[in-house]
Order: structure tokens, then sequence, then C-alpha cells
């Protein structure tokens, strides 16, 4: 296979990964700001309404029913992993079922590729257990430990967020941008419904929305370049570099909010930095 085609793969997984890290950093900083379900709402208005203009703009063929089927039951999937996950998160400790739902997230997507696809070869498995200890030692929290509450949600989370990598593999090779649409459509819905039926509405001003608004188009740029990469090379490579993307939250929390970070984080973005030619090979 051409050097190009090996690396063009690669390539859109790191774009996902510094787009949602990107995306995260931005939320957080907005979830200060608004109650965290209403701004996920918010988030995937701003990221169907890009998908769509650009689909439209560029006149991309809409999916077919298998394609789209597989797209909305991704969103429906993602959507709900959200809510498990922030529920996960209000239970109990962060630095525990924060990583449980990342690592569980991508392990799944990586093992079902590896029994569909093959074994990659020995770098690229050592490059999966260096991304994975990575995404680990950098989800975790620095504060002390809690008791182990909400890791059976946190465990549900990270099912959600492996169905929707899942489910966006299994949508095969349409138009990027109807597919990353049509799941934050369904999404969409989802999220939405959480927060009419458990009345979060929180107060939110207008720079929230702005940072909201920021955050969705970024959210979803991450993921129309998932898919591209999950569509050109091999899911377990597309999801496990893509679930890198905690380091990038972590280094621009780092050098804007002046956060600090353990050793263990370092660790951590070493772990990453390395897993990422490993796969690559």
């Amino acid at each position: 296979m051409p050097l190009t085609n090996q690396l063009a793969p690669v390539a859109s997984a790191l774009a996902a990964t510094c787009a949602w890290g990107v995306s995260d950093f931005v939320g957080g900083y907005a979830s200060r700001r608004a109650n965290p379900f209403l701004l996920t709402t918010i988030t995937h208005v701003s990221g169907t309404t890009l998908m769509v203009f650009l689909a439209l703009l560029f006149h991309s063929t809409f999916p077919g029913r298998h394609a789209l089927t597989w797209a909305m039951a991704a969103g429906l999937s993602g959507g709900i992993a959200l809510a498990f996950f922030y529920r996960a998160l209000s239970q109990g400790n962060m630095g525990l079922t924060a990583p449980v739902s990342a690592v569980l997230g991508a392990a799944i997507p990586t093992a079902f590729g590896i029994f569909t696809e093959g074994a990659p070869g020995p770098l690229p498995i050592g490059g999966f257990l260096l991304a994975g200890i990575g995404i680990w030692l950098i989800s975790r929290s620095e504060g002390p430990a809690g008791k182990p509450h909400g890791i059976g949600t946190a465990f549900l989370a990270g099912i959600g967020f492996a169905g929707y990598f899942l489910g966006m593999k299994q949508a095969g090779s349409g138009s990027v941008f109807w597919l990353a649409g049509m799941s934050r459509v369904v999404a969409f819905i989802t999220t939405g419904t959480i927060v009419l039926l458990a009345r979060q509405f929180g107060p939110m001003d207008r720079t929230g929305v702005r940072w909201g608004l920021t955050a969705g188009v970024l959210d979803v740029s991450g993921s129309a370049m998932f898919i591209l990469a999950s569509q050109t090379g091999r899911l377990d490579a597309a999801v496990l570099i893509s679930s890198l993307y905690p380091a990038i939250t972590v280094l621009l929390a780092r050098f804007f909010l002046k956060e600090h970070f353990s050793r263990w984080k370092v660790v951590g973005l070493l772990a990453a930095l390395l897993a990422v030619p490993l796969i690559a090979w």
C-alpha cells in the first residue's frame, strides 16, 4: 500500500483528536456558565447545522437506507452515552468514572476491529496498549480518590461511546457530511428530550451560548474526521488515535488556565505520543 494511503487515515484520526480535544476544552469552559445538558443540546444544534450546510454546499449524495440507519443508531448511542457519562460524573469519583468510560469506549471497537480485520502486527498492538494506558492516565482526575460510586453508569457510558464508533463504521462509505449531520440530529433529539423530561433549564448567558455553538462546530468536525478515518483505514487504529483527544484538552487547560497536572499525566501524554507512530506503522 502506498505510504500516502497509509498516512491519510492516521492524519484524519489525528485531526479528530485535535478537534475533539479543543471542543472538550471549550465545552468545559462553557459548562461553567450553563447547565451541561442544555449546553450539550446547543452544541448538537450548531453541529447539525454545519454538516447539513456543507452537505448541501458540496452537493453530497444523501446516504442510502443502510448507511442512514447506522448513522442514526450511532447518534442515538452517542447521545445516550453522553447522558450516562454526565450521570456517572455526578454519582462518584471523576478520577475513576471518566477513564473507565474512555478506555471501555475505545477498547470495544478496537477488539471488534482486530476480530474482523485481523491483528495488525506487533508494533501496532504495542501502540494500542500504549494508547490505552495513555487514555487512562490522561483522563483520570488528580484529586483524592472517592468511593467507587457510578462505576456501573460509567460502564454504560463507555458501551454507548463504543456503540457510536461501531455504528459510524457500519454506516459505510457514504457522505461524511450527511452521516455526521444525521447522527447529530438524533443526538440532539436525545439530549433535548432529556432536558425537557428532567427540566434541566439552567441559566445561560449569551457568552455561554456562543461558546456552546463553537464547541458544537468543533465536535462535529472531529466526528467527520473520525468517520473519514474509519472509512479509509482500520477501525481499531481510527478509534484509538481519535480517543487520545483528552491529551489536547489537558494541554490547553495547562497553557490557558494554568492548571497543574501530575507526573502521571506527563507519562500518559508521552505514551499517547509514542502510540501514534506505532499504530501508524
